[in-house]
């Protein structure tokens, strides 16, 4: 088994709010990964003492283990528990019921010899390669169909759209949120290779148009992880594209890639 991971912030002065992990349980029977993103808060205060970081490594944290633990659960199942423990953590001190209590997009994995699981939720991505080389994205579109005139502040998004029906959802004080992932299960055998990546990373073909996920795979099994980050530095460096897209403050993003040669 081959296994990568790089997880690289947007600068020394911003702490990485990406998690990002590999189980390979002792048992060897299988493993699981797992990718989230954090969703970085607007200055107005976010009713929890607590950073965006310290969210997502009690959930990623707990993901992760309950993942390898819990077999008995799907991941769907999995997320709702992680996402239940991690609120325990600060329910008496924070007001969880704010539409920015510290909240994550995510991707998870998990196999043994007979199944791959999949889930993603909001934006990260996750992408499944099978043994002929063809590549299955799985996506949760919701947030990229959403017209740009909804999107005029994060005021009216927290409002009316941020985990809300007509909307999209990402992990936060919900467990039911798990309900509202895109997940599934599919044979062992029609999988020879998984790849998760925060948005910050799948830059390389959502926002530059690099090349479709088949070539973004290519490039991950021919080059690494490592240089498909720095693929999309030199572009961000480069492309004045990131900037008109995301604004002078998100020139850059965190930018988290898994990989997984079962």
């Amino acid at each position: 088994m081959r296994t990568e991971l790089v997880s690289e912030p947007v600068g020394p002065d911003r702490p990485n709010e990406d998690f990002t992990a590999l189980a390979l349980p002792a048992s060897g029977q299988g493993g699981a990964l797992t990718v989230l993103d954090g969703v970085t808060p607007p200055a107005a205060e976010p009713g929890c003492t607590h950073s965006v970081p310290w969210y997502c490594a009690r959930l990623g944290g707990a993901l992760t283990e309950l993942s390898v633990s819990r077999r008995d659960l799907p991941l769907p199942g999995v997320l709702s528990a992680a996402i239940c423990r991690t609120a325990r953590a600060h329910v008496a001190t924070c007001d969880l019921s704010h539409p920015r209590t510290p909240q994550a997009t995510v991707a998870a994995a998990r196999w043994d010899d007979t199944v791959v699981e999949y889930l993603v939720l909001c934006d990260a991505v996750l992408l499944l390669e099978a043994p002929d080389g063809t590549v299955t994205p799985v996506l949760d579109d919701r947030l990229s169909r959403l017209p740009r005139s909804a999107l005029t502040s994060a005021a009216v998004v927290d409002a009316t759209l941020r985990n809300k029906e007509g909307g999209f959802f990402t992990a936060a004080a919900d467990p039911a949120v798990a309900e509202r992932t895109v997940s599934g299960v599919v044979p062992r055998g029609s999988v020879r290779a998984v790849a998760a990546l925060s948005d910050g990373a799948a830059r390389w073909t959502e926002t530059f148009r690099e090349g479709g996920w088949r070539e973004l795979f290519a490039v991950l099994r021919g080059e690494g992880a490592a240089a498909l980050v720095e693929r999309v530095r030199e572009l961000e460096r480069a492309d004045a594209r990131a900037r008109a897209h995301l604004g002078p403050a998100k020139t850059h993003d965190d930018a988290t890639v898994v990989f997984v040669e079962l």
